[in-house]
């Protein structure tokens, strides 16, 4: 059956309180918290550093079994090597990360482009056979020259998502290339209607059999979080 997973993109925000986390919790208890009310986060942190094992495994041993992880993939493969000539050091990524994996609580891996990289489907094609066949993986491109069928077939040929992101810059069409789908809702604010028009979009693609890794926007107050919560105890209903 297929799944809805929830969240925000990061969960180490002291700002969150009290709406969301106890004014009386510590920092080092907020991850254990959040997976008590959402079922997944995205994590930022593997962005910038390949994660030590044994930080992976507080993660594992702090969360609830069915917990997951959707990790950003690291800025060396997306901005520094533009996902050229790439292959050693995706291989030491994905090492890097397999303790999420062996755990069975990674969820899919984001590789965001930059907004300036623009559209080469040459590259694009070179790089997605580099990918774990069995590990979901999500490109989300910040320039609208990617926006176009022939890169929409590549992903689907690899199983690779189009990862949906909206924000006041860019709104990525809802064209779906794999069998999950990654939204990333980054606008600063949903009002009820918004959310119950995303309610009826995952029922939907639920129905379709899609599983779905849905992440609002953190910034400075809990209303992402509370958004996601809202999404997983169905009360954004849709009409």
């Amino acid at each position: 059956m297929a799944r809805l997973f929830a969240g925000t993109s990061g969960f180490a925000y002291p700002q969150w309180k009290p709406r969301f986390y106890p004014e009386d919790l510590p920092q080092k208890k907020f991850l254990e918290y959040y997976s008590s009310r959402l079922n997944c986060v995205e994590i930022n942190y593997t962005f910038r550093r390949l994660p030590a094992a044994a930080t992976l495994e507080s993660w594992v041993t702090v969360t609830p079994p069915d917990f997951l992880f959707a990790l950003k993939a690291h800025m060396r493969l997306t901005h520094v090597l533009r996902l050229r000539n790439a292959e050693e050091f995706t291989q030491l990524f994905f090492r890097a990360i397999d303790p999420l994996r062996s755990a069975r609580r990674l969820g899919p891996v984001l590789f965001q482009l930059p907004p300036q990289f623009r559209c080469d489907t040459a590259v694009l094609a070179e790089f997605l056979p580099l990918l774990p066949s069995d590990i979901r993986c999500a490109f989300e491109f910040r320039h609208e020259s990617w926006l176009n069928d022939a890169i929409y077939k590549l992903l689907e040929k690899h199983n690779a998502c189009l990862c949906l992101a909206e924000s006041e810059e860019l709104e990525v069409p809802k064209v779906i290339t794999a069998d999950f789908v990654y939204f990333r809702l980054r606008k600063p604010e949903y009002t009820p209607a918004d959310l119950r028009e995303i309610a009826a979009r995952t029922k939907t693609l639920l129905e379709q059999g899609k599983d779905l890794f849905v992440f609002f926007k953190h910034e400075d107050t809990p209303e992402g979080a509370l958004y996601a919560e809202q999404l997983l105890a169905g009360r954004a209903h849709a009409p």
